[in-house]
């Protein structure tokens, strides 16, 4: 007996998923509400989780280091290290995490911006045209703009979370029903 193998459309498998991305999208629309509505004790919720996190990513480098050698033991030991301690401080530290990782995570994407501007511009002078010259200097404003005051940047990241996850949310929403449909 000949099995026939059958080849199913993309949207067809979606389809049978549509599910997934409903709740997905009902996910985010909570959270996305609990960042707006309670965004202290959400963050602080989710820097916690973070912190067992990296706490856990921590004790498996360790275990790592003496299993997996296609990575340097050096590596494994100094993530192990790392992660421990920094999920140890978030545990410990629950309400200063709260502050100070977005806090960390604004004084990052500034310097981010500050680089991928500078590069821009420099890009731009090199033949890539005024649009690359622009984005180098909203990119260097923005840079500019989160280093001047990244506590009060990181103040803002529940908002902005909150925002971005109930757009994606309802997106998620009406592309299952879409697929579903």
């Amino acid at each position: 007996m000949a099995t026939v193998a059958t080849h199913e459309e993309p949207a067809s498998r979606l389809s049978d998923i549509w599910w997934v991305y409903l709740l997905q999208g009902v996910a985010a629309i909570i959270l996305g509400l609990m960042f707006l509505a309670a965004p202290d004790a959400t963050l602080l919720t989710l820097v916690t989780f973070i912190g067992v996190y990296w706490l856990i990513t921590g004790v498996f480098s360790f275990v790592r280091m003496f299993v997996d050698r296609s990575i340097p033991w050096f590596w494994s030991l100094l993530i192990g290290i790392v992660g421990v301690l920094a999920g140890v401080f978030v545990l410990r530290h629950p309400l200063l995490a709260a502050v100070a990782v977005p806090t960390t995570l604004v004084i990052i994407f500034g310097v981010q911006g500050l680089v991928m501007g500078a590069l821009e511009i420099v890009g731009g002078f090199k033949g890539d045209g005024v649009g690359a010259v622009i984005l180098g200097a909203i990119n260097i404003a923005i840079g500019l703009l989160l280093l001047g005051s990244p506590v009060m940047a990181a103040l803002a990241v529940p908002f902005v979370l909150g925002v971005l996850l109930l757009v994606q949310g309802i997106g998620l929403v009406i592309w299952a029903f879409r697929v579903h449909a």
